[in-house]
C-alpha cells in the first residue's frame, strides 16, 4: 500500500479527537461484517493513512504537533470502540516512532517523521516462537560493509501486510553464526515493504482482531542500509516512558472494546424480553438488568478514568523524566490495563445477559466483542502487572525496564 497522497496535516489535538472520532464510527459501520467473513480493511486503512493521524507524535520540529500520549491513547480508544482490530493495526507505529525520537539521528528523523507526515504505516515484526525464550531474538543483523544482513522468521505481526515500512527488531551479534541471547544488543530495521527477501505471509488464524493480519513475516538475507538501522537495546538503558507509552496504548485498546461492548449491551437490552418475575414491561425496567448495567458502567468508566489518569502519569515522566517518574507511570499504566482487561472481558460478556437467548446468534456475531477482547488481552499476562504494582506499593521496589512496562 502506498502513502497517501491527500494526507491531512493535523494542526491541533480537537482536530486529533474530531478526526478519530468521525473515524471511528466509519470503522463500525461494518466491523461485524468484516470480522465474520475476515474480510481485510484495506479501504479502511487507507482512509487512516490519508486522516494525518498517524503523525500525532511527531515533534513540532520537524512539521508535527507532539500529541501528548494521553491525547494518543483517546485516539486508540475510539478506533477500539470502532473496530478493535482496525485500532491494533497502528499500535506499533506510534512506538516505533517513539523509539527514532530516542535513538535515530538528526537524519534519520528527519526522513522518518517526513515519511509519516505524507501518510506512511509502520508495522511491527517483533515476536518469536520458541524454543529460545522470549526475551532473545533469533532474527539478526550482520554487518556488511555499508549495509547489514537481516535474516529471521517473525509471528504476530500486527498490520505488516498493510505497511509500507515493516520494522523488524534483531539481534546484532558480534560475529555471523554467533548465537543469540538474552544479553545480545538489539537494533530495529525499517525495511519498506516490497524489499527484497521480505515476505508477509497472511496466516493469522486468531479466534479474535481476525483482520489485524498478524501473521508471519520471513526474512530472507534481506539488505538494510545502514541509515535505516536505529538502535533498541540502549533504549533501557536509562529511565525512559517507551514502555509505558506502549503499554498505554495496549489499555486504550481494551478499554475501547469495553466500552463499545457495553454500548452494544445497551441495545441488546432494548430488544430483550423482561423475566415474567420481574412484572415489568420492558427489559431495561428489570431491576436485576439495571443492577447489571450500573455494575458494569461502574466497571468500565473506572477503566476509563484510570486510562486518562495514566496517561496523564506517563505525559508528566517525559516531561520530567528520571527513575522515580518513570516508575511512577510506569506502575499507573499497569493499574490501567489491569482494569481495561477486566472491562473488556466482563463488558464483553455481560452483554449476552443484557440480550438474551437472542444475543446468542451467529448472524448477530457479538462473540466478536468478547473474542476481540480475549484474545488481545493476552499480549501481556496482568498477573505480572499485579506483581510490579503489589511490590511498588508495599516496599516501593521500581518496576524492571522493558517494552512491556
Amino acid at each position: 500500500m502506498g502513502t497517501a497522497a491527500g494526507t491531512t496535516r493535523i494542526a491541533d489535538t480537537d482536530q486529533a479527537l474530531a478526526a478519530a472520532s468521525e473515524l471511528s464510527a466509519a470503522f463500525a459501520a461494518d466491523a461485524g461484517a468484516r470480522d465474520a467473513g475476515r474480510v481485510l480493511p484495506h479501504d479502511q486503512v487507507q482512509a487512516l493513512k490519508e486522516s494525518g493521524l498517524l503523525a500525532l507524535s511527531v515533534p513540532v520540529e520537524h512539521g508535527g504537533i507532539s500529541a501528548p500520549a494521553a491525547v494518543i491513547a483517546e485516539v486508540f480508544r475510539l478506533f477500539a470502540h470502532g473496530d478493535p482490530s482496525l485500532a491494533q493495526i497502528p499500535h506499533s507505529h506510534y512506538t516505533f516512532l517513539e523509539a527514532v525520537r530516542l535513538q535515530g539521528s538528526n537524519a534519520q528523523q528527519a526522513f522518518f517523521f517526513e515519511k509519516v507526515l505524507e501518510g506512511a504505516l509502520f508495522a511491527n515484526a517483533q515476536s518469536e516462537r520458541g524454543p529460545h525464550p522470549i526475551d532473545v531474538d533469533a532474527t539478526t543483523l550482520v554487518r556488511d560493509g555499508d549495509h547489514y544482513v537481516l535474516e529471521g522468521r517473525k509471528f504476530y505481526s500486527t498490520g505488516a501486510l498493510f505497511a509500507d515500512w515493516v520494522i523488524v527488531r534483531a539481534s546484532l551479534p558480534a560475529r555471523a553464526g554467533d548465537t543469540p541471547t538474552s544479553s545480545t544488543p538489539k537494533a530495529l530495521a525499517f525495511v519498506p515493504a516490497g524489499t527484497r527477501g521480505l515476505r508477509v505471509v497472511d496466516d493469522w488464524d486468531g479466534m479474535g482482531q481476525r483482520t489485524t493480519a498478524s501473521g508471519t513475516v520471513t526474512l530472507d538475507a534481506v539488505r538494510v542500509p545502514v541509515e535505516q538501522v536505529v538502535a533498541f537495546t540502549p533504549i533501557f538503558s536509562a529511565p525512559s516512558v517507551y514502555g509505558a507509552r506502549a503499554q498505554l496504548f495496549h489499555a486504550a485498546l481494551d478499554v475501547g472494546i469495553a466500552t463499545a461492548a457495553l454500548a452494544e449491551g445497551v441495545r441488546q437490552s432494548a430488544k430483550a424480553r423482561p423475566h415474567f418475575e420481574a412484572g415489568v414491561d420492558t427489559a431495561a425496567d428489570d431491576p436485576t438488568v439495571v443492577q447489571l448495567v450500573g455494575e458494569l458502567t461502574v466497571t468500565v468508566r473506572g477503566a476509563q478514568a484510570l486510562l486518562a489518569e495514566a496517561g496523564r502519569a506517563v505525559d508528566a515522566a517525559a516531561a520530567e523524566l528520571d527513575s522515580d517518574s518513570a516508575a511512577a507511570a510506569s506502575v499507573s499504566v499497569a493499574v490501567a490495563k489491569v482494569a481495561a482487561t477486566r472491562a473488556s472481558l466482563e463488558a464483553s460478556s455481560a452483554l449476552f445477559e443484557l440480550g438474551g437467548t437472542r444475543s446468542a446468534s451467529g448472524a448477530a456475531n457479538l462473540s466478536r466483542y468478547w473474542r476481540d477482547a480475549r484474545t488481545h488481552t493476552l499480549h501481556d499476562p496482568t498477573r505480572w502487572k499485579l506483581q510490579h504494582i503489589g511490590r511498588y506499593t508495599l516496599s516501593g521496589t521500581t518496576p524492571p525496564r522493558h517494552g512491556q512496562l
